[in-house]
């Protein structure tokens, strides 16, 4: 069974960072891909960062330049490095993995969606002005 728990969520002040972690279980050593979302009150979802199974990363545009996503196969955890912290920024944060590379896929387009293997319970970012 697929499981996948995110920590690493706070609150901080505008300009500020935080490492987001989603440790990921029921899969194979690395062959999975990881998405990362968010969810404001009264937002739909929207996708963040994605690394798939070979490494590649996406990221939607409000993530980039200032978010990384990165991965260590070994203890089965991805990680969203954010930086450069708004007041927008501010949401649940979520992971989602599966088996088949559609993480990039997914957060490269806007307004799709997917069946993912899993998802996380989610850990919650604050920052404040």
């Amino acid at each position: 069974q697929v499981g996948l728990v995110e920590s690493g969520g706070g609150s901080v002040q505008s300009g500020g960072s935080l490492r987001l972690s989603c440790a990921v279980s029921g899969y194979t050593y690395g062959t999975y891909c990881v998405a990362w979302f968010r969810q404001a009150p009264g937002n739909e979802r929207e996708g963040v960062a994605a690394i798939d199974t070979d490494g590649s990363t996406t990221y939607a545009d409000p993530a980039k330049g200032r978010f990384t996503v990165s991965r260590n196969n070994a203890k089965n955890t991805v990680y969203l490095q954010m930086n450069s912290l708004r007041p927008e920024d501010t949401a649940m944060y979520f992971c989602a993995a599966d088996e088949s590379d559609i993480c990039g896929l997914i957060v490269g387009a806007p307004g799709s969606s997917a069946d993912f293997g899993g998802w996380g319970q989610g850990t919650q970012v604050a920052v404040s002005s």
